[in-house]
This record gives C-alpha cells, sequence and structure tokens, in this order.
C-alpha cells in the first residue's frame, strides 16, 4: 500500500503531560515549559486504558480562533502504543483509504460521501455509489480499548452506537449495502471483539445485523508523529 493512499498527516503537534480528563470532553496538559493548558478531548468513550494521568500527550491548535478550547487532544503515548483519541479522524482516514482503492472490500463506488442524512434524525458516516451498483452505507466507528491484544468497542454503552446498528440493518431491507467499519486506532492489537463486558446489548445487536448482512471490516493503523496510515485488516471473532 502506498504510504501516501492510506495515510492522513497529523496537524502540528505540541507535546506535554496528561494531568486529567474530566467534564468527559476536556483534558488538561502540561506543556514542556511547565505551563498548563485546557484541551479538548474529541471522544465520548470512557478512553478506558488510554487516559492514565502522568502520559506523553499530544495536542494540536484549533483553527478556529473563536473557539473556546484553543487546543484538542490528539494522541496519547500508552505503554505498547500510541493512541489516537480524537473520534474525528478514522471517518477521513477511511475516507481517504476508500477513495484511493486501499480497501479491497469497497472499491469500484464513483462516488464517496460523508456525513449525509439517513434514518431517523441520523447520519451515516459514508455513503458510496456508482453505476449500477447499490448504495453502500459505512458507518465508523473509533476502537481504542485494547486488552491482551484484543481490540474492543464499545468502551462505554452507546445507544447511539445502537441506533447506527439499527439503520444499517434497515437498509438492508431497502436493497442497500451496510458496512461497520472499526478502525483500532492504535498498534498493538491482533483481533476484534464485541466489548461484551462493558455493552452486552451492543455486542448482541451486532452479532444480530451481521446475521442478517451487515458486513463488519476491522482495520488497524501505524502512526508515529508525523502521520497516521491505515496498516491491515483484522480478524473479527464474534463467537
Amino acid at each position: 500500500m502506498s504510504q501516501t493512499k492510506g495515510c492522513l498527516p497529523w496537524p502540528s503537534l505540541i507535546e506535554g503531560t496528561l494531568l486529567r480528563r474530566y467534564k468527559r470532553f476536556i483534558v488538561d496538559v502540561e506543556l514542556e515549559d511547565g505551563t498548563v493548558v485546557s484541551a479538548h478531548c474529541p471522544n465520548s468513550g470512557r478512553m478506558t486504558g488510554c487516559s492514565e494521568p502522568g502520559s506523553p500527550v499530544w495536542i494540536s491548535t484549533a483553527s478556529n480562533p473563536k473557539r473556546k478550547l484553543k487546543y484538542t487532544l490528539e494522541l496519547i503515548r500508552m505503554p505498547n502504543s500510541l493512541v489516537g483519541t480524537n473520534t474525528g479522524v478514522p471517518n477521513k482516514l477511511v475516507a481517504k483509504a476508500i477513495e484511493n482503492h486501499v480497501i479491497p472490500e469497497l472499491h469500484g463506488y464513483s462516488q464517496i460521501r460523508t456525513e449525509v442524512p439517513y434514518g431517523t434524525n441520523s447520519r451515516i458516516d459514508i455513503l458510496l455509489s456508482g453505476d449500477n451498483r447499490r448504495d453502500c452505507l459505512v458507518e465508523v466507528k473509533n476502537c481504542t480499548l485494547v486488552e491482551n491484544s484484543i481490540a474492543m468497542f464499545p468502551d462505554a454503552v452507546t445507544a447511539r452506537g445502537l441506533k447506527h446498528l439499527e439503520e444499517l440493518d434497515k437498509a438492508l431491507s431497502q436493497n442497500k449495502r451496510s458496512v461497520m467499519f472499526f478502525l483500532v486506532q492504535r498498534m498493538d492489537a491482533d483481533v476484534f471483539a464485541p466489548a461484551d463486558h462493558v455493552d452486552p446489548a451492543y455486542g448482541a445487536a451486532l452479532r444480530r445485523v451481521h446475521s442478517h448482512g451487515v458486513e463488519i471490516l476491522v482495520w488497524d493503523v501505524t502512526m508515529d508523529l508525523k502521520n497516521l496510515c491505515l496498516h491491515h485488516p483484522l480478524p473479527c471473532d464474534l463467537s
């Protein structure tokens, strides 16, 4: 795979140390000069195992000068891997990879649209269409929970994620193709499985919609402080 076809460059990164995460979407970070800043944490999950105080982190500067928080948390270094914490990144990476024909299962579509209104007050992350092909709905989830080399989703109970599965399932009856895409935004997993111990309802729903025809794709990444790259597919264990 060409490194440019399946990669996104990180914005300019500033290194610091994580002090704490609070109010769900805010982290305090101590910069190398001792300055403490608050940064937006674009991740609604618990970030279990990847939000330990004292860990090295990297933040970016927001492009919108009017935004309340000037900085955004992008990466944290855990013992076995860098971990991408920004849940907005996977959609961009997967869309670019599809556009550049990196993901074999999603080849052959002439049009790629993102954040398309669909279903009941919902949006599909990526909608693929093309001549003489069924539309393909792709829902992308950021996976950061890894235990014993097993990547798992979700890391918190997710009613929203459950709704997305139902929308994908419903699309099958409308002669559309549905794909659930889990992006493991770290480098220390060998296999993926639903996190039944966190949200058994989500795991049950994932298995059910898969049995109906919703496809499941799981890919991991390689990353450094310059680029995030799609790496290779991981097996999915639904047993």
